[in-house]
């Protein structure tokens, strides 16, 4: 028998380095030429890396969410006839650790804040002594105003802490020992406190979307604009359309209508369909339309991209839509399906509120976000009747786009989708 080495190997282009974000395999599981090892990501891709051989894993040489060098070493596997290295050359290395740890911990309204610093207090412990109720049911404790304070001040509840002074009066001294000690709260009947604390490290899409969405943050003045919008004659159209479509049609939703008001939109308001290079300082405005659709998916958030939605008609990009959308949250997407855009669509569906501030994909300089359909009353012609109303809230990089311009694009989506048959009229 022998050990065969497996490494990282080259999974793209100009890529150096992948982020290990599965394992499909442990130490000692016997497995097949072909079998998936590992899955690593890079730039949003997920490339899952097979066996070359057939054999049994020895160890593995890499931790979920660390960076790994292409060429590096992946994993050991044992297997017959001649390998990459001799058994005795290098013990097996232990397994990685498990990716989350269980472990007991305070109640979040048990963590104070920290106390003001009295002299000679010592150091607060990590756990809690639980001890019974101090005080009966409905007993109001006393304190002074400055216990009170203090107690606000580090997050204590005072009917948790044992009172010392004549009639069972909390001192300052009893509000220190309970934050030495930590007494846990009296249960209440029939109900056990669950004090587990699970922590989940971050890696892979997540810990990309984090990132990214925090650069987005730091480094980009939002500006965000909300407007209500009528749908109730595009509601009509789109029912109509719908029921008239041939087999084989996607279902219409709003968003392809909206995909189209964008893009005529865009034809006025050029410097929305832009990428902001804040660091050349430089804007680079864009001919096509290359529209990106945030999709949730079981990984976390993805951004496919409808390139030239200028040249689709509104089926087609109710098709494409569809088709991106299916290969994200099934982990098929490309990666070139999953950069280039350069305006944002986002929408939470059924469940998008009322208003949302949605954060721009950086390098872009504007976003549309849609909320949910309502029936609201609206007054027309001296009564009020029911509207389906419907509000975009969108964002924009206010270092390139003016408050005024913001505004009037979006005003000019509102008015294409408030008279929907404008949205195919060319001129």
């Amino acid at each position: 028998m022998a050990i065969r080495i497996i490494k990282l190997p080259d999974v793209g282009e100009g890529v150096a380095e992948a982020e290990l974000v599965e394992w499909h395999v442990k130490p000692g599981d016997l497995i097949r030429e072909d079998q998936i090892l590992a899955a690593v990501m890079t730039d949003k891709a997920t490339v899952e890396i097979p066996s070359p051989v057939d054999g049994k894993v020895l160890s593995l040489h890499a931790e979920l969410g660390v960076a790994v060098a292409v060429g590096s070493e992946l994993i050991r596997i044992e297997v017959a006839g001649g390998g990459d290295a001799a058994p005795e050359a290098e013990a097996p290395a232990p397994p990685p650790p498990p990716p989350a740890i269980v472990a007991e911990a305070p109640a979040l309204s048990q963590v104070p804040a920290p106390p003001r610093a009295r002299p000679g207090l010592p150091p607060l412990r990590a756990t809690l002594q639980p001890a019974g109720p101090p005080r009966a049911p409905g007993e109001k404790p006393l304190a002074s105003p400055a216990v009170r304070q203090r107690a606000r001040d580090a997050g204590v509840d005072l009917r948790q802490v044992r009172g010392t002074g004549p009639a069972g009066r909390i001192q300052h001294d009893d509000l220190d020992a309970y934050l030495r000690g930590g007494t846990a709260p009296a249960p209440v009947a029939g109900r056990t406190a669950n004090t587990a604390v699970e922590e989940i490290k971050i890696i892979g899409l997540r810990r990309r979307i984090a990132q990214k969405m925090a650069e987005a943050k730091r480094r980009i003045a939002h500006f965000t604009y909300v407007e209500e919008v009528d749908v109730t004659a595009l509601e009509d159209l789109r029912a109509t359309l719908n029921t008239g479509a041939g087999a084989g049609k996607p279902k219409l939703t709003i968003l392809p209508f909206l995909m189209q008001a964008v893009v005529r939109a865009i034809a006025d308001f050029p410097q929305m369909n832009a990428l902001y290079d804040d660091e050349a300082e430089i804007v680079q405005r864009f001919g096509g339309v290359h529209l990106g659709i945030a999709t949730q998916t079981p990984n976390g958030l993805m951004v496919p991209v409808v390139r030239h939605a200028e040249a689709r008609s509104l089926w087609e990009c109710a098709t494409e839509v569809k088709r991106l959308a299916d290969a994200a949250r099934d982990n098929s997407a490309s990666r070139e399906e999953l950069s280039g855009s350069t305006i944002t669509i986002t929408s939470l569906g059924a469940l998008g509120g009322i208003v949302s501030t949605p954060v721009i994909n950086r390098p872009e300089v504007a976003i549309i976000g849609v909320n949910k359909v309502a029936i609201r009353p609206v007054w027309q012609e001296g009564g009020f009747v029911p509207r389906k109303i419907m509000n975009l809230s969108s964002s924009f990089d206010h270092r390139v786009i003016d408050g005024y311009d913001a505004a009037s694009f979006i005003q000019r989506i509102k008015g294409l989708i408030e008279a929907p048959a404008t949205i195919f009229i060319e001129g």
